[in-house]
């Protein structure tokens, strides 16, 4: 890596790389990696196209898992970031050993397919019932995208000391009162003595208030054809 590139444009290309690397894999994992003939059991043959899915099982979860880790990188600490490199790294070599196997035995590869078309199990049944088997360019496409991933992990170990940290996305804030155009401060943030003791209480003269009202005495004015409220 560029020793000069910006801190924070080092660790967006490295996280995206990864990103990229696994994408590719998962692009890999849906194509055709090999077209098997098998001979079939009433005599004949069939050729047999095997995808990623058949050759090479585990590829998906792998893939999905650099997508996952290239999410952790994002808001990792400098010990995390040392420890999802070298998973990187092992996320790398494991989709480099899956696509080499299917290249390596591409009749061992196609065994699902086979003994789904023709019913035969067993390694060496499978060996010989397959008459020839051709390998397409995409199981080394997942190798290439494994190798990108390993080389990406190792750069994250060595660069991890340069990425700016996590920042926080909620900071403390304090309320402070605002003072007056001349200065001063509002008279709500002023404290004094005065202001802390508790308000006279109000006294009232019962004499002053009006005495409560006799419904009994109203209805015996009414019935004399007196006015109650009159009074």
């Amino acid at each position: 890596m560029n020793e000069r590139m910006p801190a924070r444009r080092l660790k967006l290309v490295l996280i995206l790389t990864i990103l990229g690397a696994s994408a590719l894999a998962m692009l890999a994992w849906t194509q055709v990696w090999v077209h098997a003939e098998v001979a079939l059991p009433d005599a004949g043959s069939q050729v047999l196209e095997i995808d990623g899915a058949i050759a090479a099982p585990a590829l998906t979860a792998l893939a999905l898992s650099g997508f996952a880790l290239s999410a952790a990188l994002t808001i990792a600490g400098r010990l995390i970031r040392v420890v999802l490199g070298a998973l990187e790294v092992l996320l790398g070599f494991s989709v480099f050993l899956a696509a080499y196997l299917a290249v390596e035995d591409p009749s061992q590869a196609s065994a699902a397919a086979v003994t789904a078309a023709t019913g035969i199990a067993g390694h060496e049944s499978i060996q010989l019932s397959v008459l020839g088997t051709v390998v397409t360019p995409w199981p080394f496409v997942a190798m290439g995208a494994a190798v990108i991933m390993a080389a990406t992990g190792v750069a994250v170990i060595v660069t991890s000391a340069r990425w700016p940290g996590p920042t926080r996305k909620y900071q403390a804030v304090r309320f402070e009162p605002v003072a007056d155009p001349d200065g001063s401060l509002p008279a709500s943030a002023v404290t004094s003595d005065a202001s802390t003791e508790p308000p006279p209480a109000v006294t009232s003269d019962a004499s002053t208030e009006p005495a409560p009202a006799d419904s009994v005495g109203d209805w015996d004015d009414l019935s004399r054809g007196e006015d109650p409220t009159a009074r």
